[in-house]
């Protein structure tokens, strides 16, 4: 019989997502046979082992994946709630949606642009952790132009919060009224890292729009609309 890490177990249940799962298991809330458990490595069998947070028996739901792809406007919050009520991306989708979501990474509140969302865990997995090293391109409109050696420096890695970058890949894409558009693209996903790319060759970011993720385009969806993944979409996350 299939082993299933606690992680993977909690949010396939729909109790939370596998970072979330990994901060409640390692307070304690999680007993797997009545035992309580406080490291990330165990597993579980369905239908014979008996999981439970805070006492309560947890089972797994087997449900459809579901696959969705939205164009986050800015002053939208990438979580499934929020504590201040702002709008986030899960108040965007329609009321008939029923099935328990999560976003895919994070999309900074003041940017736009292409976010995933699912109840995949495992593909979430692929999409966000930094060993598989998903591609994701931006369009930062800056001030000014900056110089081909400044260019470099995103090329060759620049340090941001005392840390260098991975080398990156970036080009003009547009001069408008002085100003330029960098097609810039990443494949890490540290804390408002483009913005501070920027920031860092003295080019100050006037917009800035996620385009593409995992080699799946945003395409011409609009501005707070969405859209489900096509099955070729989906598989092309998972060649990247």
């Amino acid at each position: 019989m299939e082993k299933i890490r606690l992680q993977k177990w909690l949010a396939t249940a729909g109790v939370c997502s596998r970072r979330k799962a990994e901060e409640i298991i390692l307070a304690g809330r999680v007993c797997v046979n009545e035992v309580v458990v406080t490291e990330l490595g165990v597993k579980a069998i369905p239908g014979v082992d008996i999981v439970s947070v805070d006492g309560k028996s947890v089972e797994i739901i087997r449900e459809n994946k579901i696959y969705i792809m939205l164009h986050k406007p800015e002053g939208v919050v990438t979580s499934a709630s929020d504590q201040f009520g702002r709008t986030t991306v899960i108040d965007i989708l329609p009321p008939e949606i029923k099935t328990r979501l999560y976003p895919v990474g994070r999309l900074d509140y003041d940017t736009s642009g292409l976010i995933f969302l699912t109840n995949d865990g495992d593909w979430t997995l692929k999409l966000t952790h930094p060993k598989y090293k998903a591609k994701k391109t931006y369009l930062a409109v800056v001030k000014g132009i900056p110089p081909e050696d400044s260019l470099e420096l995103f090329r060759n890695g620049i340090v941001i919060d005392n840390k260098i970058t991975a080398p990156c890949e970036v080009e003009i894409s547009d001069i408008r009224n002085g100003n330029a558009q960098l097609r810039i693209t990443i494949h890490e996903g540290r804390n408002r890292q483009v913005r501070k790319m920027c920031d860092a060759i003295g080019c100050t970011v006037i917009g800035l729009k996620r385009v593409e993720v995992g080699g799946v385009k945003l395409g011409n969806l609009k501005r707070g609309r969405w859209r489900y993944l096509t099955d070729d979409e989906v598989k092309i996350t998972q060649l990247q």
